[in-house]
């Protein structure tokens, strides 16, 4: 790709155009300007991150292996996951172009329709009636720390963000495509201030005055909606990713939701990245839902401690700059897992101050002893919250919305004994001797009530707690799943109150 820079210095390519074996990609200019699509392993190749190692480095002065060491924050190994964000990006570009042809008659008539609504401001934003969008949504929920920002960016990496069209099959094309842009979602849920942002972040990359030729103190969003369809329109912007989606809260949440779906109608395609706490918002409406969890949606969990978590630590345990190498043993792994709950940025954070800590002490080497002691003085303000991940007490989660886990829903079948086939009574007559069909439900047998509880369960808990004479109270509080009302002191206190067990 040829490289050339815009007058505001920014960094662009010059198109060239990828033939595909798909007539509807080769005749798009948006689409075959884009990267040619790839194979899995040479994604991986393009994804991973391997900083500079040499084994001759161990035996360097203490003060430049410390300084080594902090190359491990550039580490990157793709797993699964990041296979398929890589997929979920390509995708949602390439489709969301495929009703975005410049030189498609009936898109280049919407786009002129368009942009005379808006001059006259008879502009109606929930009106398609002649443009049926391609554009959809992909969502990327996860714990904090996973890497879910890192990922993404990865993938951007290897997608250039400006690209210079001059020519395209010989006819005159000159166009600038903003292939993607990047935004944080405003910690105040202001639609006016993502609007804002959308253009000052646009005039930052091409180097246009947008801002100050839509935009003043008195303009309303109702005024910069439309506005923000058809400059995405016209530079042709094929992602928008919306980062920290978390912070959309309160009375400006719908707002943004709705704004989501009317940029999706209009033909942007749309990436939502967030923790745990964002997922509510997409449950209050079914179109929203549907909008904005239509193309792909994925769950980025912390790891299970399995072989995609032994498999990055064996990825990362061979950059060790102290002179005494330790090798992987089931017990490092375990301690590893156990500080860390399988959430990735502690998983190399703690390597890297171990390894400091064995560099500093002289010790020059790891231990199971040392992690742990590395753990409990760098991990403090995060010592609660491991705890409630460990203990998988939903209670203790729910205390904080970044660290709950979002199981993925199992269809089971609702009946598993297909109705019987409705039969006649031969015996049952009418007077005129026509038969009468007497139609019988099948006999439906009452379900044995489940009395067998797993370990862990509220209810075998308070059923055992009951036989040892203990309130629900009591229980409940010895297996920490409620707080102490003791602590509250406000009014009467509950703990002192006899609450009569209900369990048969």
């Amino acid at each position: 790709m040829q490289e050339i820079f815009l007058p505001n210095g920014m960094e662009a390519i010059q198109a060239s155009y990828t033939e595909y074996p798909l007539d509807e990609f080769n005749q798009n200019p948006f689409i075959q300007a884009l990267p040619p699509l790839a194979d899995k392993s040479t994604i991986i190749k393009k994804l991973a991150m391997n900083p500079s190692f040499d084994e001759q480095e161990r035996q360097m002065e203490s003060v430049y292996r410390l300084q080594m060491i902090s190359r491990l924050y550039q580490f990157f190994q793709p797993l699964p996951i990041h296979l398929e964000i890589w997929d979920m990006i390509n995708n949602l570009l390439i489709q969301g172009y495929l009703a975005r042809n410049p030189f498609d008659p009936a898109y280049k008539r919407y786009l002129h329709e368009t942009g005379k609504q808006i001059i006259n401001r008879i502009f109606d934003i929930n009106s398609r009636q002649n443009f049926r969008t391609t554009a959809g949504c992909g969502t990327l929920i996860g714990l904090s720390g996973m890497g879910k920002t890192t990922s993404v960016g990865r993938v951007l990496s290897n997608i250039p963000q400006v690209v210079i069209h001059n020519e395209y099959r010989g006819q005159h094309f000159n166009q600038i495509q903003l292939v993607w842009i990047k935004l944080d979602a405003p910690s105040t849920s202001s639609l006016k201030a993502l609007c804002l942002q959308f253009f000052m972040r646009v005039d930052e990359l091409l180097g246009t005055n947008n801002y100050k030729k839509y935009v003043s103190r008195n303009a309303s969003v109702d005024m910069m909606l439309p506005l923000i369809g058809q400059l995405a329109q016209n530079i042709g912007l094929g992602l928008l990713i919306i980062d920290e989606t978390q912070n959309i809260k309160g009375r400006g949440a719908d707002q943004i939701m709705n704004f989501f779906v009317n940029l999706i109608n209009s033909g942007v395609n749309l990436a939502i990245i967030g923790t745990p706490g964002a997922y509510g918002l997409f449950g209050d409406e079914l179109r929203i839902a549907r909008r904005l969890t239509g193309n792909s949606e994925i769950i980025f969990n912390n790891m299970d401690y399995d072989n995609e978590f032994k498999f990055l630590l064996e990825s990362i345990w061979r950059y060790q700059w102290i002179k005494k190498p330790a090798k992987l043993t089931e017990e490092f792994s375990k301690v590893i897992y156990d500080e860390t709950q399988g959430i990735s940025d502690l998983i190399v954070k703690i390597f890297v101050y171990s390894q400091q800590k064995a560099i500093s002490t002289g010790k020059e080497e790891l231990t199971v002893e040392l992690m742990r002691n590395v753990a409990n003085e760098k991990f403090k303000l995060m010592r609660e919250m491991l705890n409630a991940i460990r203990s998988g007490n939903p209670y203790k989660i729910a205390k904080y919305e970044d660290i709950r886990r979002i199981e993925s829903a199992t269809i089971q079948s609702a009946n598993e004994h297909p109705r019987k086939p409705l039969k006649a009574k031969n015996n049952e007559k009418s007077q005129n001797n026509d038969t009468k069909v007497v139609p019988t439900m099948p006999e439906v047998k009452k379900a044995k009530r489940n009395t067998e509880y797993a370990e862990g369960d509220l209810r075998l808990l308070l059923k055992n707690g009951v036989k040892q004479g203990k309130t629900p109270y009591e229980v409940l509080l010895e297996h920490s799943s409620i707080d102490d009302m003791v602590q509250w002191n406000v009014g009467v206190c509950i703990s002192q109150v006899k609450i009569e067990p209900f369990i048969n």
